[in-house]
């Protein structure tokens, strides 16, 4: 697959890694629509990007959301080739806290948002991949999840958090699998501590220590990685059902 001609739809693309991936679209010569629950940030980055780029409001916690936006994507591009999940919240609190156990609902947020949410998008943007016409490959389209190391090593008050990322790995490979007849790849990027908009906001000191808990390179990783790392599998027709961590050895420790 090329990126000159994906057509691309980006949840979480109006910051951080999904801007830094949709920059990487256009770049290349693509289409990005850009799926975002903030309309500010995402009307800026589509006007940003310029007229290849497209801003859709979507709640990805909601199947209906999604659908309309998906159905919107389509009729702007003219069909769907890439679906790049990185929309996500990292909600943290510990299961027995000082104000007792944490509210459920809290939970299921996390869930509903980082991983029902991949769900929903995976599911509708390949509903339109099966329909494009394979390339040379037998390729029609390719779907990339957000994860994350705390999928593996998951720090305390991050049982939500890890929950949900560790789902987005679990139900990959199924995916990969149930796909493959329609010539749709499925893969996973597990970031490590990268510079987010979260990041971002966070004293310098703190960043830089941060960093310096990675091995090599000592410092925090830069959403131009990421989008370098979309950039690979969505080339590479032998990537498939695969997690990908992008974090320099960095392993957790449990605080």
């Amino acid at each position: 697959m090329q990126l000159s001609s994906a057509k691309a739809v980006i949840t979480g693309g109006a910051s951080g890694l999904g801007l830094a991936t949709a920059e990487r679209v256009i770049k290349a010569g693509g289409q990005v629509v850009i799926l975002d629950i903030n309309d500010e940030h995402g009307e800026a980055a589509a006007a940003k990007l310029g007229v290849d780029a497209r801003f859709v409001n979507t709640d990805v916690s909601s199947e209906d959301s999604v659908k309309a936006a998906i159905r919107a994507a389509d009729d702007s591009m003219g069909g769907i080739t890439l679906a790049v999940n990185c929309a996500g919240i990292a909600t943290a609190g510990r299961t027995l806290g000082r104000e007792g156990p944490w509210p459920s609902e809290n939970f299921n947020r996390v869930i509903q948002v980082n991983l029902v949410g991949s769900y929903n998008v995976t599911k509708e943007a390949a509903a339109v991949m099966q329909l494009n016409d394979p390339n040379e490959n037998g390729e029609r389209g390719v779907v990339i999840s957000t994860a994350s190391i705390a999928a593996f090593e998951g720090q305390i008050g991050q049982a939500a958090y890890s929950a949900s990322k560790g789902g987005v790995v679990g139900m990959m490979l199924p995916l990969a699998r149930e796909f493959a007849q329609f010539g749709i790849r499925v893969n996973t990027i597990a970031p490590g501590i990268f510079m987010t908009p979260m990041m971002a906001g966070m004293p310098e000191e703190v960043q830089e220590s941060l960093g310096k808990q990675v091995p090599f390179p000592p410092r925090l990783g830069r959403p131009e990685e990421y989008a370098d790392t979309v950039a690979f599998i969505y080339g590479n027709a032998m990537v498939n059902g695969e997690t990908i961590r992008v974090d320099g050895a960095i392993r957790m420790q449990p605080k």
